[in-house]
């Protein structure tokens, strides 16, 4: 039995099991993965629907960051 190789596809497609979005300060915190926006658009090519959305997020200067939130569909 081969098992499959972790890579940042993979890992996005298993927290997705289990989690509902994730944006891109979680998949460096949780998965490694400095190039969120780039695994979201190779699953998009593979045939995923992943929607988007922009969310504003508190900074620690008492401002809004805006990020995107991505679900997998």
């Amino acid at each position: 039995m081969i098992k499959e190789r972790s890579t940042h596809k993979t890992r996005l497609l298993e927290w997705f099991k289990t989690h509902n979005s994730i944006t891109s300060l979680e998949a460096f915190n949780e998965l490694g993965n400095t190039r969120l926006a780039a695994t979201i658009f190779t699953l998009i090519e593979d045939g995923k629907t992943i929607d988007k959305e922009t969310i504003a997020a508190p900074t620690r200067y008492n401002t809004n960051a805006y990020v995107t939130k991505y679900t997998l569909k």
